[in-house]
């Protein structure tokens, strides 16, 4: 039996056996309240419809396992993926990981409940390696097979938590992982956004938290315009953002 038929066999017993522990879990119990329990085998379990990228802020994998491996840390992801391509499956994709923590994106108020988080072996500082982005891109075209993730739901960590988080970095390949059809890409020359359409209404549009308009600017433009060093929206800045916005709207 080759790996890739064990890890399906895998995932596929951890199902079931999250199914049967939910259909055969008594009811909560309440106060003042009686209830009747009738199971109903109309239901499966979570099914994933974001997913996050991470850096790990280490100089090593075993460093970031460790952590997120620490029970007082309170902290996880379901995969996290070493600078050398190794890929380590940490939490069932059924299951709710804590990477996203507080977050925002689209309307959605907790990414952890409808996300897999996925953590890449890099200090934040470096570029990202190439067996490692290889084996995030397999790792994604599964994910996308099995789950029918939509490209402008690969997110950063940055983008759904913009006043707290930074990653994956400026360093992180959006634009690879979007020509593979995870995530959103525009090409310049773009055209211009239409008068009186401001930048803070497009980023909202787009997906982010403008409760702190810099901070979503900063978190678009770490994504989108990483070598855009001015603290304000450009109009190329807002053209961009709308080129995005109308991309989005074909892929829902």
């Amino acid at each position: 039996m080759n790996k890739t038929l064990r890890t399906i066999l895998a995932r596929v017993c951890m199902a079931l056996l999250v199914l049967t522990v939910v259909a055969c879990a008594q009811l909560p119990q309440r106060a003042n309240v009686t209830v009747e329990q009738r199971p109903s085998p109309n239901f499966d379990a979570r099914r994933p419809n974001f997913v996050i990228f991470h850096h790990t802020g280490n100089d090593g994998a075993e460093q970031a396992l460790a952590t997120l491996g620490d029970p007082l840390r309170k902290v996880s992801s379901h995969y996290l993926i070493a600078r050398d391509g190794r890929i380590y499956y940490l939490v069932d994709e059924l299951a709710r990981a804590w990477h996203a923590g507080e977050s925002y994106w689209g309307g959605n108020r907790d990414l952890n409940s409808a996300s897999i988080g996925i953590e890449l072996d890099n200090n934040g500082d470096e570029p990202f390696a190439d067996a490692q982005i290889e084996s995030l891109l397999a790792l994604l075209a599964d994910l996308r097979e099995r789950y029918g993730i939509p490209a402008g739901n690969f997110l950063g960590h940055g983008d759904v938590a913009p006043r707290r988080k930074t990653d994956p970095s400026r360093h992180f390949p959006w634009k690879r992982l979007a020509e593979h059809g995870f995530g959103l890409w525009c090409k310049p020359p773009y055209s211009p956004a239409p008068p009186g359409l401001d930048a803070t209404t497009l980023l909202s549009v787009l997906g982010y938290d403008v409760w702190d308009p810099e901070a979503a600017t900063a978190a678009f433009k770490r994504h989108f315009a990483p070598d855009d060093a001015s603290p304000e929206m450009t109009e190329q800045g807002r053209a961009l953002l709308y080129c995005l916005v109308a991309q989005k709207q074909q892929f829902y």
